[in-house]
């Protein structure tokens, strides 16, 4: 039996077709991708 879960992921200079390209290949199915917050990052 499938379980639904769902994450927070946070990334730094990722774009989200990456970010599911990547997971994808892990063999992971994404039913879906919402970008919550976007910042500059401080360096």
């Amino acid at each position: 039996m499938a379980t639904n879960s769902n994450y927070v992921v946070k990334v730094t200079d990722a774009k989200l077709m990456d970010v599911q390209k990547a997971l994808e290949q892990a063999g992971i199915k994404i039913r879906s991708i919402i970008e919550v917050f976007k910042e500059d990052a401080i360096t």
